[in-house]
């Protein structure tokens, strides 16, 4: 599976993204799905996970109620919609696939990543 995050940019605190990220493979659909972000000097972390059909969802506590993620399997595409973003939330986002259903949320257990996309907030 190869994974292609797009998406990003630079905007000013309160405005919106939506982040997608296309998958390869006839298997996208029955993979977990995230988006991670790693801030500079900062580590990695999850910051939106999702099931196989979208039944279940995991989000941070700093982006509860501000990000929403979903995927379109049949489009092989999943997407982080981000309102009301915050300076930081200024980081690189990747997504990443898990070969299995569920979602999960430790980084360890994804299998594959795509490149990450840039999301500058500027105050």
């Amino acid at each position: 599976v190869q994974l292609q995050a797009s998406g990003g940019g630079s905007v000013q605190a309160g405005g919106s993204l939506r982040l997608s990220c296309a998958a390869s493979g006839r298997s996208f659909s029955i993979y977990g799905m995230a988006w991670f972000r790693r801030a500079p000097g900062k580590e990695r972390e999850l910051v939106a996970a999702i099931n196989w059909n979208g039944s279940e969802k995991y989000y941070v506590d700093l982006v509860k109620g501000r990000f929403t993620i979903s995927r379109d399997n049949a489009k092989n595409t999943i997407y982080l919609q981000m309102n009301s973003l915050r300076p930081e939330d200024t980081a690189a986002y990747y997504c990443a696939a898990v070969r299995r259903l569920q979602l999960s949320t430790r980084h360890d257990e994804y299998d594959y990543w795509g490149q990450g996309t840039q999301v500058t907030v500027s105050s």
